[in-house]
């Protein structure tokens, strides 16, 4: 146990010595913490801009006008009375949207001939031209059921009976689960864990591969012949830190008022099976991959795409049936499947047994994987020591 402690304070020396791993393990978390948070800290998109062209220049033309003007998720940049060069504007004013009322607008909404609002989206972001059509639509039909009920109001019919008349059912809404829309409660927290698996791969790709580089791999084998000591060994520091990190990264949630259940007992397992996971996948690699760069880059090839491949932003079931598989065995995507269940629906224990059995699994057959090759290296060097000190002898 003394030398192991001895080992263990010269292991803190190494990791600490190294002021880039140092840089992204604990400025990582902190830095892209504020900057995603402060990227969604407005929560939902407002202000897209428009351009209404009113060629028809009435007061019922006006009224519409004003009546964008209105919408919070809307911003009139402009209102001309023809659409000019639009399109070479675009590069520059990047319109969300080009809404134009026709010529005679007004008079053949009078005659009742249905006249056309053309809308224009620019699909170049889907998410502002998704936002932008439901917000135009929400103010197009708005109009059209009050242009409605004022004709039958004109016909003679009561107010609430005009109302009556033009809805023949109601539709209620209710939103469950973030009801704000509150982007800062739906991307922030897949963020921050994305951030935490990639640091966590980092730092255990260097962990043994920067042994086997500057030769300090001999020095340890020469005090313990035996894998798991070592494991155990280059663990325990991050094992100390890790959950350290967590507690921090955690408060960034109700810092940036992310409305999410966090601090309980199922979120707690699931961020510790998430570092036990991609520790044992990272020092894997850092076993099977004796450089340093190679192993980096390796696991960057997973940890890169992981947050995308998870479906915590895109559908699993849009994403082909080949690739989800393959995702299922990176543990990102099963934190993130546990962490909405729990997060957003309140589960508990019960309700994440599968995500919890799979990060179990990844861990366990990373773990035996890596006690057997690390394991099978210092038998190989053992081997190649005996044979040198044999030929130094002849």
């Amino acid at each position: 146990m003394k030398k192991f402690i001895e080992l263990l304070r010269i292991e803190f020396k190494r990791i600490f010595s190294n002021s880039v791993l140092m840089a992204i393990f604990f400025g990582a978390p902190v830095l892209y913490g504020f900057l995603f948070g402060y990227v969604y800290q407005q929560a939902k998109v407002v202000d897209l801009p428009i351009v209404i062209v009113d060629q028809d220049r009435s007061p019922m033309s006006d009224k519409f006008i004003d009546a964008f003007h209105d919408n919070e998720g809307l911003l009139v940049k402009d209102v001309r009375f023809s659409a000019g060069n639009i399109i070479a504007e675009m590069p520059t004013e990047q319109y969300a949207a080009v809404i134009t009322l026709p010529s005679d607008f007004e008079a053949q909404l009078l005659q009742k001939k249905r006249p056309e609002v053309h809308v224009d989206l620019n699909m170049a972001n889907i998410l502002n031209a998704n936002t932008a059509s439901k917000n135009i639509q929400s103010v197009l039909m708005t109009l059209n059921a009050g242009i409605e009920i004022e004709g039958l109001k004109k016909q003679g019919m009561h107010t609430d009976q005009a109302m009556t008349s033009y809805e023949s059912f109601k539709i209620n809404f209710n939103k469950l689960y973030n009801s704000t829309g509150n982007y800062v409660t739906f991307m922030l927290p897949g963020l921050l864990a994305g951030i935490m698996q990639q640091i966590i791969f980092l730092a255990m790709a260097l962990v043994f591969a920067r042994d086997f580089e500057d030769g300090y791999f001999g020095k340890l084998v020469s005090y313990s012949k035996n894998s798991l000591y070592h494991i155990f060994l280059k663990a325990t520091p991050f094992l100390l830190m890790l959950p350290i990190m967590w507690f921090g990264i955690s408060f960034f949630l109700p810092f940036f008022n992310a409305d999410v259940s966090i601090f309980n007992v199922p979120m707690m397992a699931l961020a510790a099976l998430l570092t036990l996971a991609s520790m044992a996948i990272g020092m894997l690699f850092s076993i099977a991959i004796p450089n340093q760069l190679k192993a980096t880059e390796l696991l960057m090839v997973i940890s890169t795409p992981a947050f995308i491949l998870s479906g915590f932003t895109w559908p699993t079931m849009a994403i082909p049936a080949a690739i989800t598989n393959i995702a299922q065995f990176i543990p990102l995507t099963q934190f993130l499947e546990g962490f909405r269940k729990v997060a957003f629906y309140g589960g508990d224990m019960s309700s994440i047994q599968s995500e919890i059995g799979m990060l179990t699994l990844i861990t366990l057959v990373a773990f035996a994987a890596m006690l057997v090759l690390l394991q099978l290296k210092i038998y190989l060097f053992n081997k190649k020591a005996k044979k040198s000190s044999a030929l130094i002898e002849s």
